[in-house]
This record gives C-alpha cells, sequence and structure tokens, in this order.
C-alpha cells in the first residue's frame, strides 16, 4: 500500500533503538525524510546511518536528552518543519505505590506527558498552516488496563492521554491528526529490564520470567519493532486521515477488553 508521505518530513524521538527505531525505519520505507532523535550519540549515529543505506532518505541525527529544555530546543532548530512527529521516551522504573515521592512523580510527567505536549505545542502550529499534519505518541498498554508496578507510567500517560483526547478534535478540522500507540509487551530492551526486575522479585532466572510473560499473551509471543512500526506509519499516512484522537492497543490480546 502506497501510504501517500513520501517526501515528508519526521521527527522520531527516542529512536535509536526499539520501538522509536520501528517506526522511523517504517517511515524511511515509506520514503519520510527524518529527524532521529535520541540520548546516545553512537547508537544514534549507527542507526540513522543504517537506514541512510536501506532506504535512501536524508537522516538528521541529533543526540540530545528530549525531556530537558535545552535537549528539545536543540532538536527542534535542527527539525525546524515538519510534517510528521512521533513522541517517545523511555518509561519511569518500576516500583510499588510506597516506592514513589513527589519527585518522582515529577520525573515522570516530564518524561511522559509534559516533553510530548511541549513537542506538540512548538510543531502543531506549522502543520495547522500548512493543512496537514500528523502526530503519534508511543504510550502504554497500562493507559488502558493498569500496570501495579508501573504507577508511575500509568499516571504519566494517562496524563498524555486526556491532553490528547480534548486537543485532538479541535485541530482535525485543520488537516491534522494526533493518536496515541499504547504497545504491551515488545522485544525491546525495555522489555529486558522488566524482565529482569521480575525475574530478582519471583526468584527465577530472566528467561523464566520471560516465558510466564509470554504465556500471559494471547498470541504466545513479544511484539516486535518492525509490526508496531508498520502501525505507526500508517497511523501517519494520508489513508489515516479519519483517525482522530484514538488510542490504539499492540499488545497481542493481552488485555482483555470488549471495547
Amino acid at each position: 500500500m502506497d501510504l501517500g508521505i513520501k517526501g515528508k518530513r519526521a521527527l522520531v524521538c527516542a529512536s535509536s533503538k526499539g520501538l522509536g527505531l520501528g517506526c522511523a525505519r517504517a517511515l524511511a520505507e515509506a520514503g519520510v525524510d527524518l529527524v532521529m532523535n535520541a540520548r546516545g550519540a553512537d547508537a544514534l549515529d549507527t542507526a540513522a546511518a543504517q537506514i541512510r543505506q536501506d532506504y535512501g532518505v536524508s537522516v538528521t541525527a541529533v543526540a540530545a536528552d528530549i525531556t530537558t529544555e535545552a535537549g528539545r530546543a536543540a532538536v527542534l532548530e535542527a527539525a525546524g518543519s515538519v510534517d510528521i512527529l512521533v513522541t517517545n521516551a523511555g518509561g519511569p522504573p518500576p516500583g510499588m505505590w510506597q516506592d514513589w515521592d513527589r519527585d518522582d512523580f515529577i520525573r515522570a510527567l516530564d518524561a511522559n506527558m509534559l516533553t510530548p505536549i511541549a513537542l506538540m505545542k512548538a510543531l502543531l502550529p506549522g502543520m495547522m498552516e500548512r493543512g496537514w499534519g500528523r502526530v503519534v505518541n508511543i504510550t502504554s498498554q497500562s493507559v488502558k488496563a493498569p500496570i501495579a508496578t508501573l504507577g508511575l507510567s500509568n499516571s504519566a500517560r494517562a496524563g498524555l492521554t486526556g491532553y490528547v483526547a480534548g486537543t485532538a478534535r479541535q485541530l482535525a478540522g485543520k488537516g491534522v491528526t494526533i493518536n496515541n500507540l499504547l504497545p504491551g509487551i515488545h522485544d525491546t530492551d525495555r522489555a529486558k529490564a522488566l524482565d529482569g526486575a521480575a525475574a530478582k522479585a519471583q526468584g527465577v532466572t530472566p528467561a523464566e520470567a520471560r516465558t510466564a510473560r509470554e504465556a500471559s499473551i494471547p498470541a504466545g509471543r513479544y511484539g516486535t519493532a518492525e509490526e508496531f512500526g508498520a502501525a505507526c506509519a500508517f497511523l501517519c499516512s494520508t489513508r489515516a486521515g479519519f483517525i482522530i484522537g484514538q488510542n490504539l492497543l499492540l499488545d497481542g490480546g493481552a488485555v482483555n477488553l470488549t471495547l
């Protein structure tokens, strides 16, 4: 399927590896020029070079912490006018309700709610002026079904979801869509870290923890960055202009919901 976005320009955050990289590669395959961001310069430069080689698109790599004011300023200066924004940032550490204090919540809100909002506020006016734009926020399945050990993530990402729900409907008439992708467990470094924490808590090996988690997923496996990226690219396409303010689960059926 021709996604109709060849020649568009996208900013993809936290895109040196994992789900962000999956999104960047899928957009590049569709002919989109990229501005890629991550904190680690080495991994970012390697990922950017591979995408240039594989797809022949223009790629600008900006190593910066997108969750800081200075980092956002550097990325936005390099990005200039973009047609597509994919927000993404690492999730807060796991724990239990009694473990977290105010500073922990502020850090989580900064990374997983306020940073995406700041990026949208900076880039949406240009999209509206040009009459076309796409925003995809990578959030979490915990927005639909909270995960006790990820209370910081539950809270921050739910706040972003509420912001998007109202904002997306205000912009729809301008040719701009905003939607959220809600990943379940995918085969990424984040999943490995969570499996490691579960293994330690349960007194089992990380492999055993993974096997147990896979058994809880109807699809019987972890998702891949490639299939996640394909879903992102579709939401960014001209084909998805009537999808507004939605929360799409990519979780292998793990969240047991009727709607």
